[in-house]
């Protein structure tokens, strides 16, 4: 862990700190970097951008391969774990959240996509938020985009800030997978991100060079130099204050994490949250936004009713199927990561040329298929890896091994995000409810039984795999999803906490401009917002179109304003000389 005193050497310089801007943002993640970005393009616009953890120079936040130690880490992550689960055979598990500039895209998966057609129309045809779907949205896709794939679609942009490249591994394993699912008919594709039909294939991700390229150093890095803009880390927010006779906020109570004293910004135009589906409920409620009644249980006045602050909370689970393979031979990262001559060769690939097994995302390959054929398009999502291990955070084994994970894209279990005092410092009950439908389960099953398919295929059984979890000897559909809950955990995609939809309906937390129902000048801006999960890694591309959504909002208003003052004046000018 960094020491407190080179923390502060090594926070990023900016402008000193002023008590009043137009815009105050809560969270340097994934949509706050971009948020920033472009609202202080506009060198009228005063920006403040407050991050409760610290800087990003850890060694393994840019390595790849690092998020296995940054996950983990309570230098880069808030170390965050779920109730014990009824649905997980009881079990707690770790749900990391990042705590660093550039939030959960300084520590996650990197893998770039953007989910179905599908998801985004039942926002607006399901959950009636206008200007939510495909079409509507789908341009905002391109705006920040550079697409540097050989060969790849000629219609991605290229020189934006968010850089997309290939993988710069492969594995024998994995390619025999991706023949085996072609032989069950799931077609190989080179871009997950223009199709809604089944399809597997090697992922693209966002690195730069073989480098984690995290949204902090694409879109605010390159621009700390901009004098209206300021970046402030290690101030965790205490509270958004609000005028109750006004209904709305009038400024936001910052506390040093170091000990020091709280103290209040304010915005003259608008505060915007963006800490993310645990982080944005809980300062609401910490602020009074929520259920009455469970505020006032722990001492909290309510300012305004809401009580679908923190409900809906959904996830994608991810049911791990291992397989040790017996065929005389293969190399899997097993092998390599056991020895010290493996380990030895993994470091020089690296620092050398930034490829090899160090610049691998958690999964390298992709399939997305039906579990059963009634579903109307993929609702599993498979996750490839040229390992094994008994669980997340355990030691690799000791053999050659290959793991096919499987997540249920579309759960329907639902679960809470709640308050256990009125203390910023303390952590919020995080209660997923996983696996507590009956469609989940049924899901569960059948994705077993989906891999066990692609075990079987000619490709895969010519690595002569073995079956170690769950275990071949587990087979009834009720075995099935008992033995799922005991062997599944989160790919830590959370969302839903403060669903978007209209006000009638009292679950909903914003509307469709991310405006906070009943509240003047607080806006919500990242995957708490997501009425329903999108089928797919959110972690980027979507929060950025949230981004790009709200921002048009901003400027249409103010194009609207500019109109009517003009209308105005042109009134007044033909009343005087005519």
């Amino acid at each position: 862990m960094t020491p407190k005193w080179l923390s502060r050497v090594l926070r990023p310089k900016v402008p000193a700190l002023s008590k009043t801007y137009d815009y105050v943002i809560v969270g340097a993640g994934s949509a706050g970097c971009l948020l920033a970005n472009r609202l202080s393009k506009d060198p009228k616009n005063k920006v403040l951008l407050v991050e409760a953890g610290s800087h990003d120079k850890h060694f393994w936040v840019h390595v790849p391969v690092g998020y296995l130690y940054t996950m983990g880490d309570q230098q880069t992550s808030w170390g965050y774990h779920t109730e014990p689960q009824p649905g997980m055979s009881g079990r707690s598990i770790a749900y990391p959240r990042g705590r660093l500039l550039g939030g959960c895209s300084s520590i996650n998966g990197m893998i770039y996509q953007r989910g179905q057609e599908r998801d985004y129309n039942r926002w607006e045809l399901e959950h009636k938020n206008p200007g939510w779907n495909w079409s509507a949205v789908s341009k905002y896709f391109n705006n920040m985009l550079d697409y540097d794939i050989p060969d790849g679609n000629p219609d991605y942009k290229r020189g934006g800030e968010w850089h997309v490249e290939p993988p710069r591994v492969r594995w024998e394993v994995l390619d025999s997978f991706i023949e085996g699912a072609k032989e069950i008919g799931i077609p190989e594709i080179k871009d997950f991100n223009h199709s809604d039909r089944p399809a597997v294939g090697y992922f693209q991700v966002n690195q730069r060079k073989g480098v984690r390229l995290s949204s902090y150093r694409a879109f605010i890095h390159p621009i700390l130099h901009r004098p209206n803009l300021n970046l402030l880390t290690d101030h965790l927010t205490k509270r958004v204050e609000i005028s109750q006779t006004e209904k709305k906020v009038t400024g936001l109570d910052l506390l040093p994490t170091d000990g020091g004293e709280a103290f209040r910004v304010h915005a003259t135009k608008e505060i915007i949250l963006s800490a993310g589906a645990i982080g944005s409920p809980q300062i609401l409620m910490l602020s009074g936004v929520g259920d009455p009644r469970a505020l006032t249980h722990i001492g909290i006045e309510p300012k305004l009713d809401l009580p679908g602050v923190g409900q809906n909370l959904h996830d994608h689970l991810q049911i791990r199927t291992a397989f040790r393979l017996h065929r005389p031979g293969i190399l899997t990262l097993n092998q390599l990561a056991n020895s010290p001559w493996g380990q030895l060769k993994m470091g020089l690939q690296y620092l050398t040329t930034q490829t090899g097994p160090l610049s691998m995302a958690p999964s390298q390959v992709g399939m997305f298929a039906k579990s059963n054929e009634e579903e109307p398009t993929p609702n599993i999502q498979y996750h490839v890896q040229p390992l094994s291990l008994d669980s997340f955070g355990k030691p690799l084994h000791e053999f050659p091994g290959m793991t096919l994970s499987v997540c249920n894209l579309r759960p329907t279990s639902r679960g809470s995000v709640t308050l256990t005092s009125n203390d910023p410092k303390d952590k919020p009950k995080i209660d997923p409810n996983y696996l507590s439908t009956e469609y989940d389960r049924r899901v569960a099953s059948e994705s077993i039984r989906h891999a066990r398919k692609l075990a079987g295929t000619n490709a895969v059984k010519a690595l002569q795999p073995e079956e170690i979890v769950p275990g071949s000897s587990i087979q009834t559909d009720e075995d099935l999803a008992k033995s799922a809950g005991g062997i599944s955990a989160s790919i830590f995609h959370p969302v839903g906490t403060c669903r978007m939809g209209p006000k009638d309906d009292k679950k909903n937390v914003v509307d469709n401009t991310l405006t906070v129902h009943g509240l003047q000048g607080l806006r919500v801006v990242d995957a708490s917002i997501m009425p329903s999960i999108v089928s797919g890694r959110y972690r980027i591309i979507q929060i950025y179109m949230y981004t790009y959504t709200y921002i048009y909002d901003i400027y249409n208003k103010m194009y609207l304003h500019i109109k009517m003052y003009v209308y105005i004046c042109a009134c007044i000018f033909c009343y005087i000389y005519t």
